[in-house]
C-alpha cells in the first residue's frame, strides 16, 4: 500500500521550478492558479472526471511495422529498407510486413486529411484499434521523440550537438519519455508535475490521483505527488490485518489486527516511529477505501483479454468506475507491458503482443463507453524510442523517432498527426540504419494532453519544462490538435 496525498508547498514548488528556465511571473501564476483551482473544484458541483492512461511499451517498440505505408511506392520503400519481407524459410532476416490484400497482410486505414497521397495500413494484430480508428475515437502521431531543439540535422547529431542525454539507452530515454527534460536527468516525471498542480481538485482522503498498476515509474512522481502503486489485480493488504472467515480456516486471529491497531494507536515519541505509525494508518485506510470503490462489477459485461495488459486495463476502468466514491476528478494511470526489446524475433513477438495491447485497449474503450466516460479518458502509448528500419538479421536495434496511437471518444480521431517519414535509406533524417531523427518532440506531444488534463496554458512550462522551445504557450492553437477541448 502507498498511499500519498500530502498538501503542496510553496518550498516544494520552488524546488519543481529550479529543474526548468521558468521565470518568476510564471510561478506566482501557478501558485495563484493552484488556489483558484483548488477553489474552483470546491464550489463547482457536478463531474468534471478526466484521466490520463499511459500505456508505456518498456524496450522500445518496432512502430513502423505498426503504422506501415500502404500505396504502391511508399510500400515499396518500406519493403526495402526492412531488408525484404519477412518468410520464415526463405527471408527470415526480411522485418517487412505483406501488405493489405496479402495473406496475413496490414490492415488498411483510411486516414482523413492530406496526406500527400499516402495510404497506411496497420498491424495485421490489431483489429480492435483498427476499428477504433475507423471510427474516429483513435489516432496516430507519427515519428516522435525526445529533442532538445526543433530542425534536428543528421549534422547536428554526427558532431554531437543538441543531442539527448544517452540518446539510445534504455534507461536515458525511459527517463526522458517520462519525465520531458533531454539534457540530463531529473527524478520528476511530467505526470507528477501536472498532479502536484490539480491534485487539490480530489478529495483529501489519503489515495493519490496518480495509480501505477504494474510497475513503479518516474512518470507520475511529482513533488507533493506521488504513485499509489498495485498489481494487475489490485491492491495487497496488510497480510493477516482483516479477519474473515476464511483467514479463520487458515489459522488466522482477529487478534492480529487487534494488535497492530493497538501499536499504532501509541504515542510515540521518537519521528520515525512516529511518522512510521501515521503512514500504516493512512495505508490501511486507503486500502478500504479502495477496495470498497472498485468491489462492483464493471457495467456492459465487458470481457477483457486475460493477459497481463488485459487484467491492467479492467483494474484501470473500475477504479474509475469508483471514482465518485475515491473523491476522484483527476486521475492518471500507468500501464506498462515489458519485453519490446526484438533485436530477434520481431515478427513473431509483435504478432502476439501488438494483439494483445490492441484488443485490452479495446475492451478498456467499450468498458469507458458504458460507463459513459470515453470521452473524460485518454489512452496514449509511450516507449523508449523507435527501432533500426534495418534488420540486424533476427531484428531490429535501438533507434529514436517512432510512432504512438492515441484513443478516446475525445480524440479528432481517424487521422496521423505529425510528419510520417521517408523511410529509404540514408534519406536527410536517416543517422544511420535507419535511425530517424524525429520530427515532432515528446513535448508537444505531452503538451497537447496535459493542455487537455486541465494543466493552465500559463502553467505549461512548469510540467513540460522545454515546451517553449517547440510550441508558444501563448498561441491560440493547439500544441498538435489531436484532442478536443
Amino acid at each position: 500500500m502507498n498511499p500519498h496525498r500530502p498538501a503542496i508547498t510553496r518550498r516544494k514548488f520552488l524546488g519543481q521550478a529550479s529543474c526548468a528556465a521558468v521565470g518568476s511571473i510564471a510561478l506566482v501564476n501557478t501558485l495563484l492558479n493552484l488556489r483558484l483551482m483548488s477553489s474552483a473544484a470546491a464550489q463547482t458541483p457536478g463531474d468534471s472526471y478526466k484521466a490520463l492512461v499511459c500505456l508505456f511499451l518498456a524496450g522500445g517498440n518496432d512502430s513502423f511495422n505498426m503504422l506501415v505505408p500502404r500505396d504502391a511506392a511508399h510500400y515499396a520503400e518500406y519493403q526495402t529498407v526492412r531488408g525484404g519481407l519477412y518468410n520464415a524459410t526463405t527471408t527470415a532476416g526480411g522485418l517487412a510486413l505483406p501488405n493489405a490484400g496479402e495473406v496475413g497482410g496490414i490492415l488498411p486505414l483510411n486516414p482523413l486529411g492530406d496526406l500527400g497521397g499516402r495510404q497506411f495500413g496497420l498491424h495485421p494484430a490489431m483489429s480492435r484499434l483498427q476499428s477504433l480508428f475507423e471510427a474516429g475515437n483513435a489516432c496516430f502521431v507519427s515519428n516522435v521523440g525526445s529533442l532538445i531543439q526543433p530542425g534536428m540535422t543528421r549534422a547536428l547529431h554526427d558532431a554531437g550537438i543538441n543531442v539527448p542525454f544517452g540518446l539510445y539507452s534504455h534507461a536515458d530515454q525511459i527517463e526522458q519519455w517520462q519525465t520531458s527534460f533531454p539534457q540530463g536527468r531529473t527524478n520528476i516525471g511530467w505526470g507528477g508535475r501536472a498532479a502536484d498542480l490539480l491534485h487539490a481538485m480530489n478529495a483529501d482522503n489519503g489515495l493519490s490521483m496518480n495509480i501505477a498498476i504494474g510497475g513503479t515509474n518516474t512518470w507520475q512522481t511529482g513533488n507533493a505527488v506521488f504513485q499509489y502503486g498495485m498489481s494487475p489485480g489490485g491492491v495487497d493488504d496488510l497480510e493477516g490485518y482483516d479477519y474473515d472467515w476464511d483467514h479463520a480456516e487458515w489459522g488466522m486471529s482477529p487478534l492480529r489486527g487487534a494488535a497492530v491497531d493497538s501499536q499504532l494507536a501509541m504515542d510515540y515519541k521518537n519521528l520515525f516511529e512516529k511518522t512510521f505509525a501515521q503512514k500504516s494508518r493512512g495505508a490501511i485506510e486507503a486500502y478500504k477505501i479502495f477496495q470498497s470503490a472498485t468491489a462492483l462489477p464493471l457495467p456492459g459485461n465487458v470481457v477483457f483479454p486475460k493477459t497481463s495488459v488485459g487484467a491492467s486495463f479492467q483494474m484501470a476502468a473500475k477504479t474509475i468506475a469508483g471514482r465518485a466514491l475515491l473523491g476522484a476528478q483527476r486521475q492518471t494511470f500507468f500501464i506498462q507491458l515489458g519485453g519490446w526489446d526484438h533485436h530477434d524475433e520481431v515478427i513473431n513477438n509483435q504478432q502476439v503482443m501488438l494483439g494483445q495491447i490492441s484488443d485490452a485497449v479495446g475492451a478498456f474503450y467499450d468498458a469507458l463507453t458504458a460507463l459513459g466516460l470515453q470521452d473524460r479518458v485518454a489512452t496514449f502509448t509511450a516507449s523508449d524510442f523507435g527501432r533500426t528500419l534495418t534488420s540486424n538479421g533476427r531484428g531490429s536495434d535501438h533507434a529514436w523517432g517512432g510512432n504512438h496511437f492515441v484513443v478516446g471518444g475525445g480524440v479528432r480521431g481517424q487521422r496521423i498527426y505529425g510528419q510520417y517519414p521517408a523511410l529509404a535509406a540514408d534519406n536527410p533524417l536517416d543517422t544511420g540504419r535507419g535511425r530517424l531523427i524525429p520530427t515532432t518532440a515528446v513535448d508537444q506531444y505531452f503538451a497537447e494532453l496535459a493542455l487537455w488534463f486541465g494543466v493552465p496554458k500559463s502553467s505549461l512550462p512548469l510540467v513540460i519544462p522545454n515546451v517553449a522551445r517547440f510550441y508558444d504557450p501563448a498561441s491560440s492553437a493547439p500544441p498538435l490538435g489531436f484532442l478536443n477541448g
